[in-house]
């Protein structure tokens, strides 16, 4: 399940990320690729060790956990790897699948990725985040301050940025769910049980579709 969230930053919070990593340091994005992804990645990232990284890291994750959509489709309970990244013209990252496992001596499954998107589309040309299908490439470059969610078992690729700058937050979450087609099934029945009680409130179908949702968490999660 592919979804689009809107709205994870505000202005506010976009304006002072984007103008502390404008003035911060960034390295090869290689040095955190797989040994067959350094082969296609073609980009630069946030040090790793720079003073800002962890404190906008705190930032962008708290906005993800904040944010409806995200907790209902990804029941997080970790985001455990979150990295800045920056393309500029020329560079890209070919087709690849996300590691399984991250977080050095301490892993941590991948289940789900995200692109969080810090400039506007209007910033550059070329850039978008780019799925393989058997009816065709299914392409994506959002407003600012908007995030795309997908499985990390995804292929994807993102084009090569022709002109200007594209500047994203990628991370990777540990699901209290690690089954994609369960957790689709526990958003469906959430967003069902959501919607009746904004029409109706607390009814017996309400309650009915809670329950049913609140024992399939307890045999799935783990």
């Amino acid at each position: 399940m592919i979804l689009t969230l809107d709205d994870v930053l505000t202005p506010e919070a976009l304006t002072k990320i984007t103008t502390t990593l404008a003035s911060a340091e960034f390295v090869d994005g290689k040095t955190t690729a797989g040994w067959h992804a350094k082969l296609v990645k073609n980009n630069s990232q946030l040090d790793s060790h720079a003073d800002c990284t962890e404190s906008l890291q705190t930032e962008v994750k708290q906005a993800l956990l904040n944010h409806l959509l995200f907790k209902i489709a990804v029941q997080p309970r970790l985001i455990h790897t979150l990295l800045f990244s920056r393309y500029t013209s020329g560079m890209s990252y070919g087709d690849h699948v996300d590691n399984a496992l991250m977080g050095g001596s301490a892993y941590h499954r991948s289940d789900i990725s995200f692109t969080l998107f810090l400039n506007a589309p209007s910033e550059y040309e070329g850039g978008a985040l780019s799925f393989d299908y058997a009816d065709g490439d299914r392409n994506y470059k959002l407003k600012a301050g908007a995030a795309i969610i997908y499985p990390s078992s995804t292929l994807h690729r993102v084009e090569t940025v022709t002109q200007g700058t594209r500047l994203v937050a990628v991370g990777w979450v540990q699901s209290l769910v690690r089954d994609p087609h369960k957790r689709e099934i526990l958003f469906d029945l959430d967003t069902v049980r959501r919607s009746l009680f904004t029409q109706s409130g607390k009814t017996l179908e309400f309650d009915l579709i809670s329950k049913s949702h609140a024992n399939l968490m307890r045999r799935w999660s783990d």
